[in-house]
């Protein structure tokens, strides 16, 4: 039997009331481009809390994952989109399916 393997990569990022509607606009912008684009893309969503908010990357692997860090779709278009809306550095968690 064969095992799929599954990895998510969760990056959250303290962004303050007032920057929520264009960090959601950096998310709408590099939606379809993450899941066309990147090796081993399953899924983006955007997970909203009181106290910070979460992207949450869908891969098929963790070296997919990892490699999504390293692109330029992410290091360029997305850092820089977001950049400017950050409280504190974002925390990027890696997390492999069981």
């Amino acid at each position: 039997m064969s095992h799929t393997m599954a990895a998510f990569l969760e990056i959250t990022l303290k962004i303050n009331d007032e920057g929520r509607p264009s960090a959601a606009g950096v998310y709408q912008e590099y939606k379809q481009p993450f899941l066309s684009s990147i090796a081993g893309a399953t899924s983006k969503e955007l997970l909203i809390r009181e106290e910070d908010v979460q992207v949450l990357h869908g891969c098929d692997t963790v070296a997919n994952a990892e490699d999504y860090l390293v692109s330029e779709l992410f290091t360029a278009d997305v850092v820089g989109g977001l950049a400017p809306l950050l409280q504190a550095d974002p925390e990027i968690r890696i997390y492999q399916v069981a």
